[in-house]
């Protein structure tokens, strides 16, 4: 089984209300251009949650869950174990991506629509200690950072899918940043493929959502765009991952499906329906979670395993 290293993004809480205005009209069921797959058995996890905007494994035994509330304020990093116990890990302001690199979980902070909009360069990347729970800045000056992903120089990219400026922003090592990838727009769920050397981004509230690939060393390049079947507003395509066979799996926000997408071949079929405001999917890694389960979470504070 190779091993992956991946970070992902999602859509903002506060954008609940709106986008159930356009899931009143989404359609029920897939694309009749996507190719068909096995659906995935779910199974109920956990319930009970603030709005869950994104997750990652601590590799200790525990999920962790970006937890914020409806009106886009406050917020916390969240840890659940496999066997049901929750914890909160540390306090952070609309939190986002999570990003864990050994004891440190990066995590976004700031991301709300309103800042989005307003161009509000007040959200930041948070390095969280998994031991005593101290946070940290890593980089300041960030409007609305959304995903988030850690390179191989050790600096990060983050996304951004709302207001003026929805490109993503890489933070170099010494502090800087960059706009390497002008032409996408309403960027979301990032991903990054070690082996590939690949970085995966999704696009959100575009006409047609994309799944964007570039090669990590060279991100001013043009990617290679694959088309996810479905108008983009009504898929509204989030939070995103690498799996162990080398596919991405996105999570379709309005459309409450995950679709695997393959990179070499750009098919794509639906894997799982049924999940209304699904946010973010990561495959289970650690103690007690199942290496070969999808694990997504979604607006309504829930998480679901996705088994095939």
């Amino acid at each position: 089984m190779r091993l992956r290293a991946v970070m992902t993004g999602g859509i903002t809480a506060v954008q609940l209300t709106v986008l159930a205005a356009l899931g009143a009209t989404a359609p029920a069921t897939a694309d009749p251009g996507l190719i068909g797959c096995g659906q995935w058995a779910k199974t109920t996890v956990a319930s009970g949650y603030g709005s869950l905007e994104n997750l990652a494994f601590d590799g200790r035994g525990g999920l962790l869950l970006s937890e914020i509330s409806l009106s886009g304020s406050g917020g916390a990093l969240q840890r659940l174990t496999a066997e049901g116990a929750r914890s909160t890990v540390a306090d952070i302001e609309a939190p986002g991506g999570i990003v864990v690199s050994g004891a440190t979980a990066f995590v976004n902070s700031g991301n709300t629509a309103n800042s989005g909009l307003s161009g509000l360069a007040d959200g930041s990347i948070q390095a969280v200690d998994l031991s005593t729970g101290a946070v940290r800045p890593v980089a300041t000056g960030l409007t609305m950072p959304n995903g988030l992903a850690q390179l191989p120089d050790g600096g990060f990219v983050v996304s951004r899918d709302m207001g003026a400026d929805t490109t993503l922003t890489r933070v170099l090592p010494d502090g800087s940043m960059q706009r390497p990838a002008p032409g996408l727009t309403s960027t979301n769920g990032l991903a990054y493929d070690p082996e590939r050397r690949k970085l995966f981004v999704s696009t959100t509230f575009d006409a047609t959502s994309t799944l964007a690939v570039f090669d990590v060393d060279d991100l001013s390049a043009e990617p290679q765009r694959i088309t996810i079947p479905g108008p983009g507003p009504m898929n509204a395509a989030d939070d995103l991952t690498v799996g162990p066979d080398g596919a991405v799996y996105v999570a379709l926000n309005v459309l409450g499906q995950v679709v695997r997408v393959d990179p070499d071949t750009a098919r794509t079929c639906v894997v799982a329906n049924g999940l209304p405001f699904t946010t973010s999917v990561r495959f289970g890694s650690g103690p007690g979670w199942d290496v070969h389960s999808l694990y997504a979470t979604s607006f309504l504070g829930t998480v679901t395993r996705l088994t095939p």
